[in-house]
């Protein structure tokens, strides 16, 4: 016993340090996404394609996740779905992952990786207004202040973007983006009790398995089966897509909540706007402005202040965890 007392000490540093590296890892995977979506797009194919593909690689992942939950089920080790549980993982599915997915992806033809981020990053003051209208809750003075500062940064590199032209563009996938923040939210604010009973690595498979679904049965009702057949340049980047940004940070992100709490890791995950500015850069040629800067910073500073607060034990579980595959 004491031998193993005197090495906790020298193991903790050391799984926080791994959780701390996989959760900043996992958001440069995840919003690295908007790079690999842009390259796809040079193809010529369309936003459902483009799903379409990404959810069939990563399908048998997320089967083989859901399988192993299912036997763990049917022994008895966890505890079974009912019938209204299968409903509510089949439409938080469909919201959080197939919907929200859908719509990030059909404004990322329109608009910079950097302000694709940047919105989607809006998603915890619109949970935080989103309660208040549904649950009653009051929002709190560093609350509005938090608000301000983010959507005060989205506005900023949105005026800065309008100013390259193409206004049309830049507001339509704007708009898209920002359907894709808020279909997020509600599934942040509707997940937050299942969570709590089926455990987010069942609820992750489930639902993605669901969105997968969707996502080809969208594909065939709207392409003919010839439409499988692409430049190999998009099956390349499919697989990209699915793995290194959907299915590699979707664990990380799990094993580093496990290992440095929710909030902590969401915290962390703030390192994404900024590593898409820098990877919009280098790989798509997007420049690097004052502008953008700033606005990455007001951005960064109201999820900050926002994050704070749930750290601080006042926020939800949905509002300190950490991001869906999207």
């Amino acid at each position: 016993m004491n031998r193993i007392a005197k090495l906790t000490p020298v193991l903790r540093p050391s799984g926080r340090a791994a959780g701390i590296a996989m959760a900043m890892l996992g958001a440069v995977l995840f919003s690295a996404k908007a790079i690999v979506v842009k390259f796809t797009y040079r193809y010529g194919i369309d936003a459902v394609t483009l799903i379409a593909f990404r959810m069939l690689f990563a399908m048998p992942f997320f089967a083989a996740v859901a399988w192993h939950q299912s036997r763990l089920a049917a022994r008895g080790e966890i505890v079974a779905l009912t019938a209204k549980e299968r409903l509510q993982v089949c439409v938080l599915g469909l919201l959080g992952y197939y919907l929200s997915s859908f719509l990030d992806f059909l404004g990322l033809r329109y608009i910079t990786a950097s302000l694709e981020r940047l919105i989607l990053f809006l998603s915890p003051s619109l949970v935080v207004l989103l309660s208040a209208f549904w649950f009653k809750r009051p929002i709190e003075r560093r609350q509005w202040m938090a608000m301000v500062l983010s959507y005060a940064g989205v506005v900023l590199v949105f005026a800065h973007d309008l100013s390259f032209g193409g206004g049309s563009e830049v507001l339509l996938g704007s708009l898209f983006v920002f359907g894709s923040a808020a279909s997020y939210s509600v599934y942040l604010i509707c997940s937050g009790e299942l969570i709590k009973r089926i455990g987010p690595t069942r609820l992750v498979a489930y639902a993605m398995l669901v969105s997968c679904v969707a996502c080809i049965i969208q594909f065939f009702l709207v392409h003919p089966a010839s439409m499988l057949i692409q430049p190999i340049g998009v099956y390349g980047y499919s697989i990209i897509h699915a793995t290194l940004n959907t299915v590699v940070p979707v664990f990380m992100l799990m094993w580093a909540v496990s290992l440095i709490g929710a909030p902590t890791a969401s915290l962390l995950g703030m390192v994404g706007p900024v590593s898409v500015l820098f990877l919009a850069s280098w790989f798509l040629d997007e420049p690097i402005t004052v502008w953008q800067m700033a606005g990455t910073a007001l951005v960064l500073a109201g999820v900050f202040a926002l994050m704070g607060g749930c750290a601080g034990g006042r926020g939800s579980a949905a509002q300190g965890g950490a991001p869906p595959p999207r």
